[in-house]
């Protein structure tokens, strides 16, 4: 254990008759060495989060492993109408004008009639954007000849041709009537949607995906498919609608063929492309504040998250057994070394200073998980009920003795500790906790309160007047906070502050695609993300997402199994990871476009039980999932294409890749904790949510993975419960404490851990949700309601006005208007005097 000024090697250097033996340096080091490897159960992962993983492995995740025979057909397909047309020339061989006329015979053909011959060409057309890959030699010309191809696909128009056809599929009733009633649903009852959304997601990812020697022609090219695609160009609507569509009609039951996991994969990627990932959205931040005259943010987040380094995991249960045995044996070793070293036995002086505690607590960052849960008396005095630091008994407890430093050569440089010179997040507060800090202090000195005013500090004491200057230095305004207070203003005065000027944002013209069936959306994406999750036990009525996996034949042989079962294990991972980070794109666009169209998305989630679906995600051996091997990187695209197939052995099977973890596992891991986090932030009842479910166990194992930013989202979940949970666990959890300060954003008056001061209501959950949802519909009602403004509309009081107004009626009412009139008028009898009675 080390300070910023000392080290301190722990003495436990007896042998077995109790004779002290003085260590060399060596030894200390090795056996500092040992320890610090048996406490950790994981490795620290290398990991870097970012909006998707290379372009290879996203491309690859497209096909199932089951398509693999299809890449050779699809070849097959283009050099039969290539072959006719070339003359015995190679694709890559054609200038550029021959390859556009070619595309252009292409695109001719696909609007033919013949279902076969529409298929044969498409699947060509495929064959083009996955990179002619038989004229290829390895994997770079692969992707450089697919980049090449899909531009200029694109440029030819092929997108939309492809658009027409995928609307014409997903109403093609036929198909989906003969899917409900087939009893078994494999690969081949969704063939035509397959290639179709396979040529759409590599036109997307590709053209989404910036590289360095863009020609000036690309890069035009990418903004306009971006704002084609997020523009209501599609049937008047954005090209994601349509993809959520297909979504809730294969969750209704009434299209059960649809490849689900390509549909999804192209949903995420175009809200990603359309939208902007993480980086452009802190851009976006930064800009909306600049707009609203607000301080800069004192930080980049993303970049502190990535400088953050992991820290150990809790110790498991027979861990903390064998270190408590230690701990007894090291106990009596360090007694013995203490009396000798008063006996003047010791090179140590006699006087030996104590270091202080509450020092290696906070800024020991190499464990401070260790021991988590157990009495560990050397690194948790402050566990006793007493509390009081200072001089202790040295028989008592375990002493810590400060030794001469050891002479450099000795002391390697990779044990040296690099404490952190401040706390990684710059302290905010709130306008609301200033007043609420305010009130307190007025109602305690002076007797009565001012209300919101936070500037009038008259009868207050000094401390006071300091105490509120330095939370008005840390004071943050966040956007959310300034739109909040703007609807209010615009719900108050409608008619003196006028319409309000809405921008016609991607996200913005998304949301107002999505707001009539934005419920059946969300509820659809949770049921799909119930089906995939490693937890979910197979049941008669859950829905099937492994029509795009199973082969028309079931395995025979068990090598066949074995395949079959690692591709729908990886299939069901890759549906996870497309949601976990479609989700989290939609609330965190929306927070920033207007909160209240984040409260809407976070309310219909709540509302289907996706707090309890996410911890009971969590609620397994994650290090297992994180770790899981399920790929077969002879078969990943482009490597499968290039190079030939080895014979696949139970053993190359079982082996997977040699990486220590599953990018896309721990990638979705984080997209769910974050999303958890951004239902239950400053939400009351939601955090009461976590506290029923007894998360706080399910989250603390999550801390075994020794990855930074996991880490991160686990210790927010488990600050914001932490008063709800108990002094017994706060007491038995000291370390985990202690990482939350490390690692956690300040508040600078939150009593997140003592409890002191529990929000009452604890129950009153309908309340403030019915309050959230009030707020909301007067949103939406504001805002897109087209009879808005209905209510203070001038009446018109003149009869021969009112009977002026041209009305426009339908064409054949003219021809059987007499027929309306003998229905509706002269039929009806009138009760004049009715008019006369009081209602």
């Amino acid at each position: 254990m080390q300070t910023e000024d000392m080290e301190v090697p722990i003495i436990n250097n007896l042998n077995d008759n109790g004779d002290r033996q003085r260590p060399k340096g060596k030894d200390v080091f090795k056996d500092q060495q040992k320890e610090s490897e048996s406490s950790m159960e994981s490795p620290n992962l290398e990991f870097e989060y970012g909006d998707t993983d290379t372009l290879t492995a996203e491309l690859s995740e497209l096909y199932s492993y089951t398509e693999e025979p299809e890449f050779a057909l699809n070849r097959d397909y283009f050099e039969e109408d290539f072959r006719s047309h070339a003359r015995g020339r190679r694709w890559i061989e054609l200038t550029v004008e021959e390859q556009r006329a070619y595309v252009m015979r292409l695109l001719d053909a696909l609007e033919v009639t013949d279902r076969d011959k529409r298929l044969k060409v498409a699947r060509a057309i495929l064959y083009l954007a996955q990179g002619v890959f038989d004229e290829c030699d390895t994997e770079v010309d692969v992707l450089h000849w697919s980049r090449h191809n899909i531009f200029l696909l694109y440029d030819m128009g092929i997108f939309t041709a492809l658009l027409e056809l995928l609307s014409m599929e997903i109403d093609n009733s036929q198909a989906c009537s003969s899917a409900v009633r087939k009893p078994a649903i494999s690969l081949a009852d969704s063939t035509e949607l397959r290639v179709l959304l396979s040529i759409m997601y590599l036109m997307v990812e590709t053209i989404r995906v910036q590289t360095e020697d863009d020609r000036p022609e690309w890069i035009a090219a990418r903004e306009t498919f971006k704002n084609e695609l997020a523009s209501p160009l599609y049937n008047g609507e954005p090209f994601a609608l349509l993809l959520f569509t297909m979504v809730t009609k294969f969750c209704s039951m009434n299209a059960p063929h649809f490849p689900m996991k390509k549909v999804l994969l192209l949903l995420w990627k175009t809200i990603l492309f359309t939208l902007g990932g993480f980086e452009e959205l802190q851009e976006m931040k930064v800009r909306h504040r600049e707009r609203l005259n607000l301080p800069p943010l004192p930080e980049d987040s993303i970049k502190v998250v990535r400088a953050m380094r992991a820290a150990s995991p809790p110790a498991s249960a027979m861990e903390l057994i064998e270190q408590q045995q230690q701990q007894k044996r090291g106990r009596r070793s360090r007694r013995s070394a203490f009396v000798d070293s008063l006996e003047g036995d010791s090179p140590f002086p006699k006087k030996q200073p104590l270091v202080k505690q509450d020092s290696l607590d906070t800024y020991n960052e190499r464990d401070p998980f260790k021991n988590d849960d157990a009495r560990d008396e050397e690194e948790d005095p402050e566990d006793t009920d007493s509390g009081i630091e200072g001089e202790v008994d040295p028989l008592d407890r375990d002493v810590i003795i400060q030794p001469p430093p050891p002479p450099p050569p000795l002391r390697p440089p990779t044990e040296r500790v690099n404490f952190p010179k401040g706390l990684p997040w710059a302290p905010k507060v709130r306008e609301k906790d200033i007043e609420h800090f305010l009130e307190t202090s007025r109602n305690k000195f002076i007797g009565f309160t001012l209300g919101n005013d936070t500037e009038t500090l008259v009868g207050l004491p000094r401390p006071i007047h300091e105490s509120v200057k330095t939370l008005k230095q840390h004071k943050y305004m966040s956007i959310a906070e300034v739109q909040i207070k703007r609807e209010e203003e615009l719900q108050q005065c409608p008619l003196t502050l006028g319409e309000e000027e809405v921008e016609d944002t991607a996200a913005e013209m998304l949301y107002l695609g999505m707001l009539p069936n934005l419920s059946q959306y969300v509820i659809a994406l949770l049921k799909l993300l119930l089906a995939a999750a490693p937890t979910s036990k197979a049941k008669t009525d859950s829905i099937n997402i492994l029509a795009d996996v199973l082969p028309e034949e079931m395995p025979i042989t068990v090598l066949q199994s074995m395949k079959l079962g690692i591709d729908v294990n990886r299939h069901k991972e890759i549906i996870v990871k497309a949601i976990s980070a479609l989700l989290l794109l939609l609330l965190k666009h929306f927070k920033l476009n207007h909160i209240y169209q984040f409260e809407i998305v976070s309310q219909h989630l709540v509302f289907a039980n996706c707090i309890p679906l996410i911890l009971k995600f969590f609620n397994q051996n994650i290090m297992s999932y994180i770790s899981a091997k399920n790929s077969i990187c002879v078969l990943d695209f482009p490597h499968c294409v290039v190079h030939e197939m080895p014979e696949l052995t139970a053993e190359s099977l079982e082996a997977g890749d040699s990486s220590q973890f599953c990018w896309r596992n721990l990638f979705s891991c984080i997209n769910l904790l974050r999303i958890l986090n951004k239902l239950t932030k400053w939400k009351h009842s939601r955090t009461m949510m976590l506290v029923v479910f007894k998360s706080a166990p399910i989250l603390k194992r999550a801390l075994k993975v020794k990855q930074a930013m996991m880490q991160l989202y686990v210790l927010k979940l488990l600050k914001i419960q932490t008063k709800y949970l108990g002094r017994q666990w706060r007491k038995s959890n000291m370390k985990t404490m202690s990482a939350i300060y490390q690692k956690v954003r300040h508040r600078l008056n939150d009593d997140w851990a003592y409890g002191n001061d529990i929000d009452a209501r604890p129950w009153d959950f309908q309340a403030e949700e019915c309050a959230l949802r009030e707020s909301i519909e007067k949103f939406n009602s504001r805002r897109y309601e087209r009879n808005r403004n209905g209510d203070f509309a001038p009446v018109d009081n003149c009869l021969q006005s009112v009977l002026g107004q041209r009305v426009e009626l339908p064409e054949d009412f003219h021809y059987s208007y007499e027929m309306w009139l003998e229905r509706e008028v002269f039929s009806q009898p009138i009760q004049w005097e009715g008019l006369l009675q009081n209602p």
